[in-house]
């Protein structure tokens, strides 16, 4: 059974790479998932407002929680053997990390959503995970509407 990563940041689009991954164990994949979100670091800003950092800490792991909801729904409706994990860092090298502990064999996960910085920060990390990643990625596109729509 393979272990896969599914990297979610809480978009309508990440949960194009869930689909895929229901894809392909309707095709006879056996599978379990592993999906992750990873929260920033808090800024000097934030850790001097919130004075505690286990508030902040605690606030970063509610946050993930309700953005891997989604992901994590579809794939329990379907029978699928879910782990959730939220962490806080560079999403990047924390995702390997992640990967590399959960003894993922792959890694699903979008690319870029509807332009701007936030698709220009997701597509530094799905590079990284393609570059860096000792596992195969698969990067899922939001489909290209035709002329004729």
């Amino acid at each position: 059974m393979m272990n896969i990563l599914i990297p979610v940041d809480g978009s309508s689009h990440a949960l194009i790479a869930v689909h895929h991954a229901l894809r392909l164990v309707h095709a006879g994949l056996r599978a379990r998932f592993v999906v992750a979100n990873v929260q920033e670091t808090a800024t000097l800003y934030e850790l001097v407002v919130a004075h505690d950092p286990a508030v902040l800490e605690r606030v970063n792991a509610l946050a993930g929680r309700d953005l891997i909801r989604s992901a994590v729904e579809l794939l329990e409706a379907a029978g699928m053997q879910v782990e959730q994990i939220v962490e806080t860092g560079d999403p990047a090298n924390t995702l390997i990390g992640i990967l590399e502990r959960q003894g993922c064999d792959a890694v699903v996960m979008a690319a870029g959503t509807d332009g701007g910085l936030r698709a220009a920060l997701l597509g530094s990390v799905t590079k990284h995970l393609v570059d860096h990643s000792p596992v195969p990625v698969t990067v899922m596109r939001e489909p290209v509407a035709s002329a004729e729509e």
